[in-house]
């Protein structure tokens, strides 16, 4: 009697839902369905494929590299890596109007950021503005924790390597120089500046680095990054933000300006032009590469003619495939099942 009444408690109410008698489909899956669905499928993806890779065509890149490898190269005088500031000059011609926005971006090759002990060599509490951590750095920033005794801010092995190359751009009109200027608000990431990073709440800035040094290949310490804009310096300096967000694959580029304001809003016309570098930053040590990038984008984004040759690719298979579903069941046509 007992047993029955705990069965009782422990069956499931008598409903569609508990007893599993919900209405189903399974569809019945034969050649008039899976051949025009194949067909149907690869002339979607074909279609986007056409689209995003001419699309893709029309976003226009100009690519510069300074290194100074080559005897030829303007900035090869820079290239020994004797540690003194170095200024180079690389001229270029634009055949015709480069449309706007264009975005600047600087580039470097066979440089792994995603290396796991640099890319976890970062103390995420200092960079908050927590000055607990100012005088006592993560250990995950070791070696570059302490210098001379004194505690680095910021530290890690990120940091210390901030790219630190500068760039003007000139258009030369009848001879004479012409500055196009170049925006650096807006270019990290949103989260990054508003959220993630935040710098000590202490005035005057500088107060808050007391007793700390600047990392080893720093010109300056954090606090004078942009002596001129408060919002854009310390821990929230654009530049640093930039640089602080690691790239996944060893040849890549970042965001350094977009130029989009003046006589140059709707993007560089056709002529001549000038960058002038300060040239700062060694890559010959580990074979690494320097360049500058200018290009603009489209509702698609950058440059990117993977992407639609992928979707090229899958879609001509789908109607590959279904061309051979077609011919093997022509030419045996099983019968159907009951």
């Amino acid at each position: 009697m007992v047993k029955e009444v705990k069965e009782l408690v422990n069956r499931p109410d008598n409903t569609a839902y508990t007893q599993q008698r919900l209405p189903a489909w399974q569809p019945m899956l034969s050649a008039g369905i899976v051949i025009p669905g194949f067909v149907s499928i690869g002339l979607v993806f074909i279609g986007i494929g056409v689209a995003l890779f001419v699309t893709s065509q029309s976003i226009q890149v100009l690519e510069i590299d300074y290194t100074g490898v080559e005897q030829s190269s303007p900035c090869f005088k820079c290239s020994d890596q004797t540690g003194k500031k170095c200024d180079c000059v690389m001229n270029f011609d634009i055949d015709s109007l480069f449309k706007g926005p264009v975005f600047f971006y600087y580039g470097l090759s066979n440089y792994f950021q995603n290396q796991r002990k640099y890319s976890v060599s970062i103390d995420y509490n200092q960079l908050t503005g927590d000055l607990d951590y100012f005088t006592n750095p993560d250990d995950a920033c070791f070696p570059f924790q302490n210098d001379r005794n004194k505690p680095i801010v910021p530290c890690g092995a990120i940091a210390n390597s901030m790219f630190n190359d500068t760039f003007q751009l000139f258009q030369l009109v009848n001879g004479q120089k012409k500055e196009v200027p170049l925006d650096g608000k807006g270019i990290a990431w949103w989260t990054d500046y508003n959220t993630k990073y935040r710098n000590p709440s202490v005035t005057p800035l500088r107060n808050a680095f007391n007793g700390t040094v600047k990392p080893p290949s720093w010109p300056q310490a954090a606090y004078e990054l942009d002596t001129e804009d408060t919002s854009n310096n310390g821990f929230i300096n654009q530049d640093f933000l930039v640089w602080m967000r690691t790239a996944a694959l060893p040849d890549f580029r970042k965001l350094y300006r977009r130029i989009t304001e003046g006589d140059y809003a709707s993007g560089l016309p056709a002529g001549n032009y000038s960058l002038e570098i300060v040239y700062n930053y060694p890559v010959l040590s580990f074979d690494g590469r320097k360049k500058v990038v200018f290009s603009n984008v489209s509702w698609m984004g950058g440059k990117n003619e993977f992407l639609g040759i992928a979707y090229l690719v899958i879609g001509s298979l789908c109607v590959l495939m279904s061309i051979v579903m077609l011919i093997v069941y022509a030419k045996f046509k099983f019968p159907e099942e009951d």
